[in-house]
């Protein structure tokens, strides 16, 4: 099975597993980061083998990109995919996303100065807005595509039908929103259109937020409101199956959950995210842990109902 995978209609080439920065100067998000173990983050990824970094203006309001471009300096560029995303708007505080055309040129202006390079591989639009049609949105950042600024187009915490109006011209490569083996709405309808139209998809929180590593047991349904205390009782259940699984290969639960992912032909990239950099290097030993089909059947048939 390759390890890499296309993005879209564009020429960007990742690996299909990539890192989530939102811990790396993220100090808006998260508490007690520390901007060293950033550092140490992005770099374990880019020795490890993995190839893209999933970062954006919201994650430090710049920082995670500026720390980002201080390490690229350390690497050959042309081997490091950068995707970054913008909406959140300055200038009204970042509290209102803004897709108008030319926010969304400013704010790639922006985050090239901020990551020291002059292209970025994959731009999303991170929220819609509630003016701008999409397609007028998407078409500033064809602009920039013919320009060499940036590689692909992607939108992110996009409806359905704000990602047809977007893609109206073809031109949306790439889709980023919420998915893992726990919440998989996207199944029904999103899906099936992005691979119809050749768009590629990334799901962000693909370990639930923790709770598709392990770590919780039965006792800890109060942290996961979102689940009934069946819906709870069945997932910590199937961990178990994870385990076992897990035990055959001398792997972590989180591994053989990413693998599962990695062998997705509907997954393009999956981004967990890490603080330490112990994290990146568990994540990217995935990357090699090939799940048997019936293995990849099981997990997948025990998670079914969510």
């Amino acid at each position: 099975m390759s390890k890499e995978v296309k993005i879209g209609k564009s020429d960007v080439i990742a690996t299909k597993i990539g890192l989530g920065t939102n811990k790396v100067g993220g100090h808006n998000l998260f508490k007690n980061l520390d901007d060293k173990d950033g550092y140490a983050v992005v770099r374990a990824a880019l020795n490890s083998g993995i190839t893209l970094l999933d970062t954006a203006y919201m994650y430090g309001l710049g920082r995670s990109e500026e720390i980002i471009g201080e390490v690229l300096k350390e690497y050959d560029r042309s081997k490091v995919i950068i995707a970054t995303k913008a909406s959140q708007d300055p200038a009204q505080d970042n509290k209102k996303n803004n897709n108008a055309p030319s926010f969304l040129k400013q704010a790639v202006e922006d985050a090239l100065k901020r990551l020291q390079t002059d292209y970025i591989d994959i731009f999303y639009i991170h929220f819609p807005d509630e003016e701008t049609p999409k397609d007028e949105a998407v078409a500033a950042l064809a602009d920039l595509k013919k320009e060499g600024k940036i590689k692909a187009i992607g939108v992110s915490n996009f409806s359905l039908e704000q990602v047809k109006e977007a893609n109206k011209n073809g031109d949306v490569d790439i889709v980023e929103d919420n998915y893992s083996l726990v919440h998989r709405a996207a199944e029904k309808d999103l899906l099936p259109y992005l691979k119809e139209n050749k768009i590629s998809f990334v799901p962000y929180f693909p370990l639930a937020s923790g709770l598709l590593t392990g770590k919780y047991s039965a006792v800890d349904g109060e942290k996961f409101e979102q689940f009934s205390s069946e819906q709870f009782k069945k997932i910590i259940a199937n961990m178990s199956r994870v385990k076992g699984i897990a035990a055959k290969y001398d792997a972590t639960a989180a591994q053989v959950i990413l693998a599962w992912y990695v062998a997705n032909p509907d997954m393009s990239v999956v981004i967990p995210g890490a603080r330490k950099p112990e994290q990146v290097l568990s994540n990217a030993k995935a990357l090699n842990l090939e799940l048997t089909k019936d293995e990849y059947d099981e997990i997948d048939t025990a998670f079914k109902e969510f």
